[in-house]
């Protein structure tokens, strides 16, 4: 049976009548063939389907028809998205493709980001005196690579459409504008738009888009204002995208202004732009109207919970975080990062390991932002043995290892005293930046290794890479360590003369630690007196130390002396001032300090020292019984006291009497 209707086809399935149509042309004659073919060309679904039909119609000799051919070729890429490489293959066939058989091909090799195809077919289409229209320049602007080569090439394709008169239709120039944006030219983006482009609401956000993306929130918000006066209505993308910015800037009562936009429209706000409202409230500090708002939501999703959760990490308040995603239904990646890098932040680092310990028992696989916040919380605590195992992780699970899990891998090797092994972390890298080259000045000079640190810097500085002002602290810290006062002497004045960084306090502390360390304590002065801004407590506290250091009490009692205006119930200074006092036979100065010391009640605040024990940092003070295992430290600890009296060691208590406490 022959079908000639496909819509009063007997078969329900579109594959059944697929499969009819073509039987009955194969069994049709010649003469028939070309609009039987059409014919099943409109009920095509799928791509095998598609073939069968080319073949078909080569084997019926359909195909060399020119209007055939072109509509194969377009419907292949209009309709089914096919495959560019069989595109260009039904394109080559074409005998005299006119404009859109050419933008069909240019818009295919676009979409693959195929290094520059589109633009060499426009070339060829040119050089067939085929004329672009405005669908051309749009399919080759949006195909082009976001690299140098890209900007260059765009520019070309600007003083095309100028030329081929298309300057003025908002398709193309909305394509520019894109184009200008993503390449990072604000300016140019800017001017195609002021031309034209602001009665279409898609121009105005693609220009807060491309604001948005250089981080020029500021720019972003003030085009909202911008469209308000132009009287063109935002999208719910604009709103989405302004949303954003608020968060950046912390922009609460333009955040408010678009809440306000929002409740006003009386269509219900979409999910995506509720999380937006809720993070943007969150990153404004607007925690009580972020949870109003997240609790009147009809529906939540992860992105609703861990803005919540992000908002109270950000203020601070790890219980309130640690409650809501404890709540959670479903937590990602980012919620469990966000956490981990709270606890980091507020000086956990304990706590910041455990929620880690918990993502892995949860099956969540890290990424690398994950690994970085759980590296430099095992370097904080000095905790080898899991850096190493975090180090391994990594590889086994292929996490990208990218420059900054290996700075931060540098960092935590050095922090824990393993010089070696973050230099071969360093020396095995693909790619480091000037991060990475800063942890090694930092990391050698903090591990006694001044010289080398010094050789780094200079290595640096081979390579082209510039240094910032922490670089800069670690070769001043350097040469603390190793003593090279001449040194530091000309690198303080390169800061300025060769790299114009202004020094800050704690350039100016290092050096004064540093001179007074070396015994120069009035040139250490000198440099704390001429700086230009006012000393805190720890520079005024190196100056302290190294009066004491080279007993230059009158020194001393004037560095002590200005902490405590700085720090009235700092305990450890007093018991400094008293025991300069004791020295110098001042005992009526002494017991005015004393006095004051029991008047106001100063205590010392105690010092305490961290441990790592299989994997677990435990941390302890003097006379601490809080630990579960305090008997048998205490017992380790007299069994000790007894040994080193066997060993004749006798103790420094010459100061012991004035410590207050």
């Amino acid at each position: 049976m022959i079908l000639r209707n496909p819509l009063k086809s007997p078969f329900n399935s579109e594959l059944s009548i697929f499969k009819a149509l073509l039987m009955s042309t194969i069994t049709e004659s010649i003469s028939n063939d070309y609009s039987r073919f059409i014919s099943i060309l409109g009920v095509c679904k799928t791509t095998d389907q598609f073939k069968q039909l080319h073949s078909q119609s080569i084997t019926r000799g359909v195909a060399p028809n020119p209007t055939f051919q072109k509509k194969l070729f377009v419907f292949w890429c209009s309709r089914l998205g096919g495959h560019v490489s069989y595109a260009y293959k039904l394109f080559v066939k074409i005998p005299e493709p006119d404009v859109v058989v050419w933008n069909n091909m240019i818009k295919g090799w676009s979409k693959v980001d195929c290094d520059g195809e589109g633009v060499r077919l426009y070339l060829n289409m040119l050089k067939e005196g085929v004329t672009p229209d405005s669908h051309t320049f749009p399919f080759l602007l949006n195909g082009l690579k976001r690299d140098g080569g890209a900007l260059a090439c765009g520019k070309k394709l600007h003083c095309h459409v100028v030329k081929f008169g298309l300057g003025s239709n908002l398709y193309v120039q909305n394509a520019l504008v894109k184009m200008y944006s993503l390449c990072g030219l604000m300016d140019m983006a800017r001017g195609v738009f002021d031309r034209r482009c602001k009665e279409d609401v898609f121009s105005w956000n693609l220009m807060i888009s491309g604001y948005n993306r250089m981080k020029e929130y500021e720019e972003s918000i003030e085009l909202l204002v911008e469209m308000e006066r132009n009287l063109v209505s935002p999208t719910s993308v604009t709103l989405l995208l302004v949303l954003s910015a608020c968060s950046k800037v912390k922009d609460k009562d333009l955040c408010k202004r678009v809440h306000e936009y929002v409740s006003e429209c009386k269509t219900e706000p979409s999910l995506r732009l509720e999380n937006a409202l809720v993070n943007a409230y969150a990153a404004c500090g607007e925690m009580d109207i972020a949870v109003r708002i997240f609790r009147s939501m009809k529906a939540r999703d992860v992105i609703s919970w861990t803005s919540i959760v992000k908002g109270y990490v950000e203020r601070g308040n790890l219980k309130l975080a640690r409650t809501y995603f404890d709540q959670m239904p479903v937590r990602d990646r980012i919620s469990w990062t966000i956490m981990i890098d709270g606890y980091l932040r507020a000086g956990c680092f304990n706590e910041s390991l455990e929620i880690f310990r918990e993502m892995q028992s949860a099956g969540m696989i890290p990424d690398e932002f994950t690994m970085v916040s759980v590296l430099t919380a095992c370097a904080h605590l000095g905790s080898l043995e899991i850096g190493e195992w975090i180090k391994t992780y990594i590889d086994k699970n292929k996490i990208k290892n990218d420059v900054v899990v290996g700075n931060a891998l540098i960092d935590m090797y050095f922090k824990c005293g393993c010089s070696e092994k973050a230099q071969k972390v360093f020396h095995d890298m693909d790619q480091r930046d000037k991060f990475t080259w800063t942890a090694m000045v930092v990391g050698l000079a903090n591990n006694g290794q001044g010289q080398e640190a010094i050789k780094v810097f200079f290595q640096m500085q081979d390579m082209s890479i510039q240094p910032d002002d922490i670089t800069y602290l670690g070769v001043l810290s350097a040469c603390n360590h190793s003593g090279m006062v001449d040194q530091a002497r000309k690198f303080f004045a390169k800061m300025r003369s060769d790299h114009r960084i202004e020094p800050s306090l704690v350039h100016y502390g290092c050096m004064v630690d540093m001179l007074g360390r070396a015994g120069l304590v009035k040139e250490a002065y000198e440099i704390l007196r001429k700086m230009p801004m006012n000393p805190n407590s720890i520079v005024w506290g190196a100056l302290l130390g190294a009066s004491r250091l080279h007993n230059d009490e009158p020194m001393a009692e004037l560095a002590a002396k200005k902490i405590l205006e700085l720090e009235p119930d700092n305990g450890a200074v007093y018991a400094l001032l008293c025991n300069i006092y004791a020295g110098c036979k001042r005992w009526k100065d002494l017991r005015e300090v004393r006095r004051k010391i029991v008047d106001v009640a100063i205590k010392k605040t105690p010092g305490f020292s961290l441990i790592e024990v299989n994997g677990f940092a435990h941390e302890f003070v003097a006379g601490d019984k809080s630990h579960l295992q305090s008997e048998e430290i205490y017992m380790k600890l007299e069994e000790l006291a007894q040994e080193s009296t066997f060993a004749a060691y006798l103790p420094d208590t010459s100061e012991l009497l004035f410590e207050a406490g």
